[in-house]
């Protein structure tokens, strides 16, 4: 894969940026209009916390360093979306970078079932078992429905802490929140969750 604008190595930065750090909105913004020196700078002072976040969901190095740099070729194609009125420079990348990360893993997941399919193809399920994963096909159908059912920022605390595998405290600093908002935004959102899916039982 070709390195990131302003990356030449193309690798993830393992340094954290010091000081108080830049303006990362001001930095998309002048990415946005194609500003390379603007973009290296918000790559040097987000690589690490994007590559600890894709690195806990993936939990493979080397494919974390390729999704971390699919997270900025991404970042940077679309700089030009990102809107401060819907929320912090911060909020808008790390949740490129986590549905990045989840897409990884999923398409994983995939390329393994796809890789056992003639094997299991080829043998007989008993009837148990059938049962059991048509109730576990059912209930993951459930809960998909359910998270399409939350509004924008409930679906993104739960997924971050559920299945990325967050604490409440890391959720609240990887979408700048203060600790009792993303703790409202978890709860409500299970609220809704529990509600919904309970619905179709």
């Amino acid at each position: 894969m070709d390195p990131v604008p302003g990356n030449p190595g193309g690798a993830p930065h393992v340094g954290a940026p010091s000081g108080a750090g830049p303006d990362l909105g001001a930095l998309l913004k002048r990415s946005a209009r194609g500003d390379t020196a603007a973009f290296a700078e918000l790559y040097d002072a987000t690589a690490p916390r994007v590559h600890g976040l894709v690195l806990r969901v993936v939990r493979d190095r080397a494919q974390s360093e390729e999704v971390t740099q699919e997270v900025f070729l991404e970042v940077w194609r679309q700089a030009s979306r990102y809107d401060a009125a819907r929320g912090s420079a911060s909020a808008w990348l790390m949740t490129i970078a986590h549905r990045k990360a989840v897409d990884r893993v999923r398409s994983a997941e995939a390329a393994t079932r796809r890789d056992l399919t003639y094997e299991h193809g080829h043998q007989s399920v008993p009837h148990d078992e059938t049962a059991e994963a048509a109730h576990a096909s059912l209930e993951a159908h459930r809960v998909r429905t359910a998270l399409g059912q939350l509004t924008e920022v409930q679906r993104e605390a739960i997924e971050l802490a559920y299945f990325g595998g967050y604490t409440h405290t890391e959720v609240a600093a990887l979408l700048d929140l203060p600790v009792g908002t993303a703790k409202t935004r978890i709860r409500d959102g299970l609220i809704r969750l529990r509600d919904t899916i309970g619905v179709g039982r």
